[in-house]
């Protein structure tokens, strides 16, 4: 399971998604992140937040984004664009790490990602 950002910041703020990552854990699934992920935590978390956040992704596995990753998110952004659909760089980079690694994608908004080939799992988020 690849953990996307509005996942972790439930889970930082102690809400559902924070159980059902204690969850994985006990079923002996460490989730994955990635590089995406650290950057939007880091741009959104206050200064004094910060040094909780690194600890908080030091527990996570990092997942690698590379060459193909950026293939993928590349070709993904441009067939929806094609179609009329606007997808972000940082939805579609997260998307093909998930697909890089062969995990699910768990996020708070679904409708972010509806690359073919990606296997979605929605977390609703702040209930």
């Amino acid at each position: 399971m690849l953990l996307d950002t509005t996942v972790l910041i439930d889970a930082l703020r102690g809400r559902p998604a924070a159980e059902r990552m204690r969850g994985l854990r006990e079923e002996g699934q460490l989730p994955w992140i990635c590089a995406i992920n650290i950057e939007e935590l880091l741009r959104g978390a206050r200064e004094r937040e910060q040094p909780l956040v690194l600890r908080f992704l030091e527990g996570l596995r990092l997942a690698p984004l590379g060459r193909e990753e950026g293939v993928r998110a590349g070709r993904w952004r441009r067939e929806h664009a094609h179609k009329g659909v606007t997808l972000s760089q940082a939805d579609c980079l997260i998307a093909a790490t998930a697909v890089g690694i062969g995990a699910r994608l768990a996020t708070g908004n679904p409708k972010h990602f509806p690359m073919d080939g990606l296997d979605v799992e929605h977390w609703p988020v702040g209930e």
